[in-house]
């Protein structure tokens, strides 16, 4: 799943410890978001920090951030949809939202002309 490091991981056990494995008190005290990599600051519920130094850092590459929305469904739902054409309805995963594409990249490779440009 993730790669954590050896220090990080003994880190997050003394966090899951001193909540007594009561996973609901351990709290997100702040966040960031770059480009390439989504920061959580943790802490206990029950023992708020004054401050972030307190709390425990942890940084997620936004790659394995996705990774783990896809691979735990987290961007969908089970629920009902209707057929467009034949009008009965099934069961079906629905997506909440639909991942990005790289819109960008195809402008790189179109010219003024709209033809693409060979590489």
């Amino acid at each position: 799943m993730i790669k954590i490091a050896q220090k990080l991981k003994n880190k997050l056990w003394w966090l899951i410890i001193s909540v007594d494995y009561n996973y609901s008190r351990i709290a997100i005290a702040d966040y960031d978001l770059t480009e390439d990599t989504l920061t959580l600051w943790l802490e206990d519920k029950h023992d708020f920090k004054n401050s972030l130094d307190e709390c425990l850092q942890v940084d997620i590459k936004a790659r394995e951030f996705a990774r783990i929305i896809k691979t735990e469904n987290l961007n969908s739902y089970e629920g009902s949809k209707m057929h467009p054409t034949k009008n009965f309805v099934y069961k079906a995963r629905i997506e909440i939202n639909a991942p990005l594409k790289c819109t960008w990249m195809m402008h790189l490779l179109l010219n003024s002309s709209g033809h693409a440009k060979p590489f």
